[in-house]
């Protein structure tokens, strides 16, 4: 038996996990937690596959270990698309994929720019700043705030509320208290708003699902009722502000650590997209995704027993050398292979579009302001999420162009 251990609640996991990542591809890939429960599966070919099996390893009893390891009575109350397997999840995700479809999104650059733009130009001249805090947590909530019809004092509050939820104190599976009370906040809060937007609809993303209908698998269609769209908006307000905050967080210390690198972007903003993809590789905000097993399956040849928690590893897999060469060099230039940073198979994110594009004006900006910096690396501090990886703070010094 392999005596790798591996703690998704542990310090060593959210300060830097990719050593206890090689030894379970190498000596345990499919692996089983004693201390929790769970089965988990790191290598990419079988994490790839898993994703695409949602038959076998369904979304239905939750994505983290909070839920997945509840009593399956105890989920009757979540209604959240993240949680619903197929027809269900199709005709629901139906409803707003074409609002993130790339060619709605590139309609959206404008205002993305804004948002960045109105975001950076307060820190223009200040030697000192705090590229996360300033710069890399306010905007992306902005953004997906606006689309949402959030009101612009609000935005800030919902990142906040989602960094409450899911923050975890090390070897616990839970939320703290005050995340528990951040997410009854949230959701109350969206609940209030889908009323004001039935009363006074708007032009945004949540009036326009108070207007919609849904095919509900008999024949019968009916509009969406407000808890359902209340957890739309805020399902897509906090993946839309996590993600691209860790990522835009992860790329600013990734090119002090590869200032050669980073001086190619400064020369060529065109790299720029080219160097998100690696970033989502080398370090993806979202280090794993949980599924719950329907039934027996072989994988590896281990079994997978029905009724328990699985674990898809996508850090680990983003970095199987039997999948990339160099897995473990950072390298911009290296040819795009078929992403796995954003989900993979019918949870895809459904803003990966979104999240690319923010990530690319973001850095394009910073190039243009921050040729030279400097990250203060004793100031670095990571956050501990449920399976959100990056950091909370990251210091930087701006030289002057």
């Amino acid at each position: 038996m392999s005596g790798v251990e591996f703690d998704p609640f542990s310090e060593v996991f959210f300060n830097d996990p990719y050593d206890t990542y090689r030894r379970l591809r190498d000596e345990a890939p499919v692996y089983f937690s004693e201390r929790y429960g769970f089965w988990a599966l790191s290598r990419y070919r079988d994490v790839v596959a898993a994703h695409k099996d949602w038959q076998t390893f369904s979304s239905s009893h939750g994505v983290d270990l909070s839920t997945l390891t509840q009593d399956p009575a105890e989920l009757r109350h979540y209604r959240s698309i993240i949680m619903m397997d197929p027809p269900e999840h199709d005709r629901l995700r139906a409803l707003v994929s074409r609002v993130f479809t790339p060619r709605a999104v590139a309609g959206l650059e404008p205002m993305i720019r804004e948002v960045i733009t109105e975001v950076l130009e307060p820190l223009r001249g200040q030697a000192e700043l705090d590229a996360v805090a300033q710069f890399a947590g306010p905007f992306p909530v902005e953004v997906i705030s606006r689309m949402l019809g959030v009101p612009k004092e609000d935005r800030q509050q919902i990142r906040h509320w989602l960094d409450l939820q899911l923050h975890r104190e090390p070897g616990q599976l839970d939320p703290t208290p005050e995340g528990v009370r951040a997410g009854f906040e949230c959701g109350a809060y969206f609940h209030a708003l889908v009323q004001e937007k039935r009363q006074r609809p708007a032009d945004d993303m949540m009036s326009d699902l108070t207007r919609v209908e849904v095919d509900r698998g008999d024949g019968e269609t009916s509009r969406l009722d407000d808890v359902e769209i209340a957890g739309f908006a805020s399902l897509l307000g906090g993946a839309g502000a996590e993600t691209v905050t860790k990522l835009v967080g992860n790329a600013v210390v990734l090119f002090w650590r590869h200032r050669h690198q980073w001086q190619e972007v400064v020369d060529d903003l065109t790299t720029i997209a080219g160097a998100v993809e690696e970033i989502l590789r080398f370090w993806p905000p979202s280090q794993y995704q949980g599924r719950f097993s329907l039934r027996d399956s072989t994988v590896g040849g281990t079994t997978l027993p029905a009724g328990a928690p699985v674990l898809l590893l996508t850090g680990a897999a983003a970095r199987d050398p039997r999948a990339f060469e160099r897995a473990d060099e950072f390298d911009i230039s290296r040819r795009p292979g078929m992403a796995i940073g954003f989900g993979h198979g019918v949870h895809s994110c459904l803003g990966a579009a979104l999240a690319r594009m923010e990530s690319r004006i973001a850095i394009e900006e910073l190039a243009r302001r921050w040729p030279r910096y400097e990250v203060d690396e004793d100031g670095l501090r990571r956050v501990q999420m449920a399976n959100v990886a990056g950091f909370a703070n990251v210091p930087v010094r701006v030289s002057s162009p």
